[in-house]
């Protein structure tokens, strides 16, 4: 889950950061913390036998997870 840093120096790569809200901008630095993509890659292999890592996932990291999500292009 790293980020694409080849074209971090073009403002026009930033460009979509204007129009977003709060949440979306909140987002777009949480998924480039390496903790928080440690945390994600452990709940991509969660199991049954640990349920627990949403609970604590939502904790650490201020989340509430109301419906499964869809991958978004911008």
């Amino acid at each position: 889950m790293s980020p694409d840093a080849t074209r971090w120096r073009s403002p026009s790569t930033y460009d979509y950061l204007d129009h977003l809200t709060a949440p979306d901008v909140g987002w777009e630095w949480l998924r480039r913390n390496e903790d928080y993509q440690r945390d994600f890659d452990a709940l991509q292999k969660a199991t049954p036998q640990t349920p627990d890592l949403i609970d604590r996932a939502s904790a650490r990291w201020g989340l509430r997870f109301r419906r499964r999500t869809k991958p978004q292009r911008h």
